[in-house]
């Protein structure tokens, strides 16, 4: 009897001490549990913090880039309305003048007037469209170059064309990138005027996946090659890596072809 009451002992104790460390075990488990819900719990609400500031920094970001719109607009209208209104009326009296005056040197000065009043409303204009966030597409970007090179050229002996290839009109652009390409624009057309002797040139726009291209072609007498990095190919090249982009010159047999590539 006495052995079976120390079996029976030792096996309630092993019983119990088997209960224990189950209990023990649980509790380590419920414990690395809890641990792991708290973590869990402190990392969303960390990360909904940062997702919060973040928010809070973008909602600030959008309020500033709508405050610059408003400020651009507010300058457009004011340049349009004042400065218009000043450039005609300066460019409405000087033709009453030039109508009264009869001395043939006065009326070349006031020529030169007109042309320069001329020369300052194209130039608003200009600045006008750059400022305008609502041009801040490739459609609106091709859209004014062509009147821009169709009026710059009108009263030259040069004949242009026009070439558009995959374009998606209301794909977005920066104000910074439009301007710099449209300054190229305009320094290759004086460029093509003043000195390539041509009588055709040809713009061609082109947008593939991740860029868009500008190629500018004369039938004229080519580039001089002992001056044939000039302020105005220095301007360009300067304006196009400005803009993450560049500009070539390709070979060809006659006359220039300027190719500017930009990467969005």
């Amino acid at each position: 009897m006495m052995k079976e009451y120390n079996f029976d002992e030792i096996k309630l104790t092993y019983i119990i001490i088997t209960i224990v460390m189950m209990f023990f075990v649980c509790f380590i488990i419920f414990v690395v549990l809890m641990y792991n819900r708290r973590q869990l719990l402190y990392l969303k609400e960390k990360q909904l913090q940062q997702s919060q500031h973040q928010n809070q920094l973008l909602q600030k970001e959008l309020e500033k880039q709508k405050s610059i719109e408003k400020e651009r607009e507010r300058i457009s209208h004011d340049m349009h309305d004042d400065l218009g209104a000043g450039i005609s009326a300066l460019k409405l009296q000087a033709e009453f003048l030039k109508q009264r005056l009869q001395d043939e040197e006065f009326r070349t000065d006031i020529d030169e007037l007109l042309k320069t009043s001329e020369e300052m409303n194209l130039s608003m204009r200009e600045m006008l469209w750059s400022l305008h966030s609502g041009n801040d597409t490739i459609g609106s970007f091709i859209n004014y170059a062509k009147i821009y090179s169709g009026n710059f050229l009108k009263k030259t002996t040069i004949q242009i064309d026009f070439e558009e290839e995959n374009i998606v009109d209301h794909f977005p652009i920066s104000t910074e990138w439009r301007r710099n390409l449209f300054l190229c624009l305009k320094e290759a057309l004086n460029n093509a005027y003043k000195h390539s002797k041509s009588d055709q040139l040809k713009i061609s726009f082109k947008q593939t996946e991740g860029k868009f291209l500008i190629q500018i072609s004369d039938n004229g007498i080519g580039l001089n090659h002992e001056n044939k990095e000039g302020n105005g190919l220095r301007n360009m090249h300067r304006r196009m890596q400005e803009c993450n982009g560049s500009l070539k010159i390709l070979p060809i047999k006659k006359g220039t072809t300027l190719l500017f590539e930009v990467i969005f």
